[in-house]
Parts: structure tokens; C-alpha cells; sequence
């Protein structure tokens, strides 16, 4: 039985066993069920906190440092970087101002999680000047006192300085960049490791959260998965498709009628990395791209053009302070909006990946990890979704680049 497959029963009998417990309050069954849930579920979001700083310091150094291949690209990876940092902020301004306008989360109350947020409440109002203080004070420290204290956002831009310094110095530090890539291999064989314990703390981190919430939070869940689902599909098929045109001129439906088995690929594994070969080839064979543009682009964009899962990452963080009734401030929704960013560059091209960089997103803004939990349900169905996305945006940006290249010779 496949992971994608565990994961779902586990939910569904997560839920189960929450609407069980509903029927025994106060007994000494409820009470022990939910002491093992809650050992249980700790144990889950523990590894992956445990993870998270060390797989985005390892995948960001990694995706920087291999832009030395740039060095013999020169105008293609200038433009595939453009595209790839355009085409994330179109889905973030996207994600967010959907989360708005349908106002997801708002009219619930989440007591579950209360105790974990006090602990890491950030101010609630910033002034720009304060924020662009705060910002710099919090992230241009000690990168080893960023490590002990979990400080996500001072460990990227430190992981990005490192990135850039192997880029500069070249052969000089090749071993460096070595050792950089079998960090970043460990990392994921150990992530792969805590995923098969996904199902077992999928299962009691729901079975805890039907247990102890009212039921309604499910109806807000349904409709933030309507919400997120439909702001995806638009971006999938207006926005990219838009800017395909403009700037690759090629109509989309020779886009989507030669990148079709890739994207029917991506909706069934889950998994960008597992489509990358398909993807490569599509453009190559169907879509025209020269063989070194799509083998120097798509891998590329595998790692760092995320936009389905940073638009899902940005509404996700705003549904959850909506149901926990703090308003984001303008501040902390710009951190929100960077830290997506950031968070969808370290994601790992696997299924549910974006549960390990979602902590890291949600923990930016002062809102605990446990509440991932309220997400689980949904996110396998999301996942399929948002790695569709990814993969059509992968495809569209080797195709621009091509284009914007033609008369460059390529060589890798």
C-alpha cells in the first residue's frame, strides 16, 4: 500500500475515531485516548520541526550553489530566475487576496492550539519603520544562534549568503558544495523516514482535533478547500497561460495539448521530482524547447518555482489566524508572503512535503505547528492540485526562456 494511500485511511479513521470519542466526554477512556493521541501527534510534529531548519538551510544552499552551472548559461538562468520569482509572487498576491475577499476561517473560534500560540505570539501591529527594524534585528544575527532558536527566516538568509559564496568561489570550493548536496540527500532520506510515520500522526492529530472542537470547523475547512482549490485552477489556467503567450508566444492550447501526460503525471503521483523526466521530455518532444534549455531549466524550477505551493502555503496561514482570531497585521502578512516564498524553494518535490515547510510558514507569524493538524484532511486532495501547478509552471517557463534565448548558443 502506497503513502498517498496510508495517509488517506489514517485521516478518514482519524475523523472516525474523533466522532467516537464524542460519544464518551468526560470518561476514563476519553482521557486515556487522548493522552495517547497527544503523545502520538507530539511525537510527529516534533520530527518534523526537528527537520525543518536543516532541510531548508541544506535545500537552499543546494538550489543557490548550482547555479554555477549559470556561469555557462549566462542569459538563461537570469531569465529563468525573473520568471520564477514573477510567476511565485502572481500566485502569493493571488493566494492572499482570495483568503480575503471569501474571508476563510473567520466566525470560529480554536482553543486547541491556544496554549502553543501564546508562546510564540508575535506583535500584533507593526508601523513600517518598526517592521524593517524588527525584520533586520531578527534575521542578520549569529547563524548558530539562528539554528539553536529555530529562527527560520535568519537561517535562510544566511543559507542564501552561503549559496552564493560556493557560487562565487567556484572550483575552490567544490568539496564544500560536495559535502552541500549529501547534507541535503541525508536530509531528504530522513524526511522520507518521518513521512512513514505520517499516517500514525495524521491519524491522532485528527482524531484529538474532532475530539476536542466543535464540528463547524470542518465546514470552514471545506470551504478554504473550495477556496484555495479554485484560486489554484485560475492560476493554472489564466494566469500562466497568460503570461505564456505574452512573453512565450504560444497559444495554451498547444501548450496544454503537448504538456498533457506531464500534467496527468504530476496530478497522479503528487510528486514534481517523480514527473521532472516526463516534463523534460514534453517540452523537448512537444513543445519545442531545446535539449539544454529543459535540461538547465526544468530541473531548476523543480527546486525553486513552486507557485501552487506557495498560493496554498499563504491562504493556508491566513485561513488558520482567522480561526484563531488574530488578524495578521499588513507586516506580518508580508513575512507571511516571504517566508512562503522561501518555504516553496526549500519544499521537497515528494507527496505532502508541504506539511514540513507549512510548520515553517505558520511559525513565522506566531502560529504553532501543531495546527497543521486542521489542514490534514485536505491537504493530500490540495497536494495533487498544487503539484499540477508546479509542474505546468516548470514546463511554460522553459518555453519563455527558449524563446528569449534562441540566438544564444547553449552549451552544458
Amino acid at each position: 500500500m502506497g503513502l498517498n494511500t496510508q495517509i488517506l485511511i489514517a485521516a478518514i479513521l482519524g475523523v472516525a475515531f474523533g466522532f467516537l470519542l464524542n460519544f464518551y466526554p468526560n470518561t476514563p477512556f476519553f482521557d486515556a485516548s487522548l493522552y495517547g493521541l497527544g503523545i502520538a501527534s507530539s511525537i510527529f510534529i516534533g520530527l518534523l520541526k526537528m527537520l525543518l531548519v536543516p532541510l531548508i538551510f541544506s535545500s537552499i544552499v543546494v538550489g543557490v550553489s548550482n547555479l554555477q552551472s549559470g556561469g555557462q548559461l549566462g542569459k538563461v538562468w537570469k531569465i529563468t530566475l525573473a520568471c520564477c520569482v514573477t510567476t511565485t509572487t502572481l500566485a502569493l498576491i493571488l493566494g492572499i487576496g482570495c483568503a480575503h475577499l471569501f474571508d476563510v476561517g473567520k466566525g470560529v473560534d480554536i482553543a486547541m492550539f491556544q496554549d502553543a500560540m501564546n508562546q510564540h505570539q508575535t506583535p500584533d501591529t507593526l508601523t513600517p519603520t518598526s517592521f524593517l527594524t524588527n525584520f533586520i534585528q531578527n534575521t542578520l544575527i549569529n547563524p548558530f544562534k539562528a539554528f539553536s532558536e529555530g529562527n527560520v527566516l535568519a537561517v535562510v538568509v544566511f543559507a542564501l549568503f552561503f549559496g552564493v559564496a560556493l557560487v562565487h568561489g567556484g572550483e575552490r570550493f567544490k568539496t564544500v558544495r560536495q559535502l552541500s548536496q549529501q547534507f541535503f540527500d541525508m536530509m531528504m532520506f530522513m524526511i522520507i523516514w518521518v513521512m512513514r510515520l505520517a499516517p500514525i500522526g495524521i491519524f491522532a492529530l485528527l482524531a484529538k482535533l474532532i475530539a476536542t472542537e466543535d464540528i463547524s470547523v470542518l465546514n470552514r475547512l471545506v470551504e478554504f478547500a473550495a477556496v484555495v482549490t479554485g484560486t489554484t485552477i485560475f492560476h493554472g489556467v489564466v494566469v500562466l497561460p497568460l503570461l505564456l503567450w505574452i512573453f512565450g508566444k504560444m497559444s495554451p492550447l498547444t501548450f496544454f495539448k503537448g504538456a498533457r501526460s506531464a500534467l496527468i503525471t504530476a496530478f497522479a503521483t503528487s510528486s514534481s521530482s517523480a514527473t521532472m523526466p516526463l516534463s523534460m521530455k514534453c517540452a523537448q518532444e512537444n513543445l519545442g524547447v531545446r535539449p539544454a534549455t529543459a535540461g538547465f531549466v526544468i530541473p531548476l524550477g523543480t527546486q525553486l518555482n513552486m507557485d501552487g505551493t506557495a498560493l496554498y502555503e499563504a491562504a493556508a496561514a491566513l485561513f488558520i489566524a482567522n480561526l484563531m482570531g488574530l488578524d495578521l497585521s499588513i507586516g506580518q502578512q508580508l513575512i507571511v508572503c516571504m517566508t512562503a516564498m522561501i518555504a516553496s524553494l526549500g519544499a521537497p518535490g515528494i507527496p505532502s512535503a508541504g506539511m514540513v515547510t507549512m510548520i515553517m510558514v505558520l511559525q513565522s507569524v506566531g502560529l504553532p505547528a501543531e495546527a497543521i493538524a486542521i489542514l490534514l484532511p485536505i491537504d493530500r486532495l490540495l497536494d495533487t492540485v498544487r503539484t499540477v501547478v508546479n509542474v505546468q509552471g516548470d514546463m511554460m517557463i522553459s518555453v519563455v526562456v527558449d524563446r528569449h534565448t534562441r540566438d544564444d548558443e547553449i552549451t552544458t
